[in-house]
């Protein structure tokens, strides 16, 4: 499908990858493919409409070729058509980026999220290439938005012009201004999508359609829940949860986002978030300490929630 009735709502999310030791792999780590397919599995059974393998939450910049295929091929058979799974295919340029989403295509993917060039500091035409090279493979697009880590802003005016593509279907917004939202969809007619965690509540309630997470790796229910609540119009209900949780979600704006975002899962008990491969390091004390009482303030919140209910 690649047409406009690709539909987004709910929470996909960015998936974690577990690694395990193993002195033969780069760094001492090797892919947990049984752990990250149990990780798919628990998502979609919390309610999450999908996952997203391959992004950076997913550390695919430092995968190998083959392990980065693989990846994609587990989540496939770990979500078994319960859900989607939108395959990161982020590229230096399109040539990759389409060969990545060709390997996508053929291996069950629903669709694909994207980057601009990465590392490349792109202008406005060589991205437009970049998105129309790729939508030639035929999957639904989810343009991604991350002009932190890209130095490429694609502007409202910019993701209109690639709206004229009618395979993207939808933008990751990540730029961590909120009036975007409304003024995408002034432009065109595309879904955006929140991409900040911390930016999720006020995304939602200014029209955003679903939701592209990193935090709910370690709270997917509570994610689905906000998201829910929200979209039912109660959002009283829904400021009320995500004002507990706010605190540890900021972490998914930050540097850190990877480490910060497995140890809480860890700490959360639900499934394994367990080392990053280099070059993320881990956490220093101060910031383990502040992830750490960030999770634990959002689980006694949670626990105390279900005991009052």
């Amino acid at each position: 499908m690649t047409t406009r009735e690709f539909d987004l709502g709910g929470v996909i999310v960015a998936t974690t990858l577990a690694f395990k030791a193993d002195a033969s792999a780069p760094a001492g780590l090797a892919v947990d493919y049984d752990k990250f397919a149990t990780h798919c599995d628990w998502l979609i059974s919390n309610g999450c409409r999908g996952v997203g393998p391959n992004g950076s939450l997913g550390e695919y910049s430092s995968l190998t070729d083959e392990e980065r295929r693989t990846v994609i091929q587990v989540a496939v058979e770990a979500v078994d058509g319960r859900g989607l799974v939108v395959a990161g295919v982020h590229g230096v340029g399109w040539h990759q980026a389409r060969q990545w989403a060709e390997y996508a295509k053929e291996d069950g993917a629903d669709g694909v999220l994207l980057l601009p060039p990465t590392i490349y500091r792109a202008n406005d035409s060589e991205v437009i290439e970049h998105y129309t090279r790729v939508a030639a493979v035929g999957l639904p697009i989810m343009a991604y938005n991350n002009p932190f880590d890209t130095k490429v802003d694609l502007t409202p005016s910019l993701v209109a012009r690639l709206a004229e593509i009618p395979e993207v279907v939808a933008i990751k917004e990540f730029s961590a201004d909120i009036r975007r939202v409304l003024e995408i969809k002034e432009l065109c007619d595309i879904d955006v999508i929140a991409g900040a965690d911390d930016l999720l509540f006020e995304s939602l309630v200014a029209g955003a359609t679903g939701w592209f997470a990193g935090y709910p790796n370690a709270f997917p229910r509570e994610a689905v829940e906000i998201y829910n609540l929200v979209k039912a119009g109660r959002v009283p209900e829904a400021l009320e949860l995500y004002t507990q949780l706010v605190t540890v979600f900021r972490w998914d704006s930050k540097t850190e986002f990877v480490q910060a975002i497995k140890l809480s899962i860890d700490i959360a008990g639900g499934s394994y978030g367990g080392p990053t491969r280099p070059p993320r390091g881990p956490l220093n004390a101060e910031q383990e300490a502040n992830v750490r009482a960030g999770t634990k303030k959002a689980l006694d919140y949670l626990a105390t929630r279900r005991s009052a209910g």
